[in-house]
């Protein structure tokens, strides 16, 4: 994503108001070193100044985007390392884990988890109330301490 680029209200405002003090008289000198012609200056240098720092910003949005290619094409070129290796030495060989996979017999499969119900939580007691001939029967809930309001 390219990096926004910087433009500065100051600088807009600046410019506006050397245009308007350049009306009043184009060599304009009110005293105490203020100079229409030094306010100029000062506008020219912040001008350059935020245009060398977007150039700045082009160039490393540019660079950016050379790493990003240049890592994609590494962890492909990885990639392809390793399996080389596993076709030459077999994927559960040391050689393998010198190269940094994880040998075929050194894999463990991540243990599943029944859907009904999460490991260490019982499960919760559904209670039904209704508003007429209330009576009070146990839960079929699995862990027979739970109550249910039926009708």
């Amino acid at each position: 994503m390219a990096r926004p680029k910087r433009s500065s209200a100051t600088l807009q405002r600046a410019e506006k108001r050397e245009a308007g003090l350049q009306s009043i008289s184009p060599a304009l000198d009110l005293g105490n070193q203020l100079t229409l012609e030094g306010y100029a200056a000062l506008i020219e240098t912040l001008r350059s100044q935020i245009a060398t720092y977007n150039t700045a910003l082009s160039n490393l949005d540019d660079l950016s985007r050379q790493i990003k290619d240049t890592e994609h094409q590494l962890r492909n070129l990885s990639e392809k390392m390793l399996m080389g290796v596993a076709v030459k030495y077999g994927n559960d060989s040391g050689e393998y884990g010198k190269a940094g996979g994880v040998p075929k017999s050194e894999r463990r499969r991540p243990a599943r988890k029944k859907p009904t119900e999460r490991i260490g939580e019982p499960l919760q007691t559904l209670v039904i109330a209704t508003p007429t001939n209330d009576k009070v029967t146990e839960s079929a809930n699995g862990n027979g301490n739970g109550k249910v309001l039926v009708s």
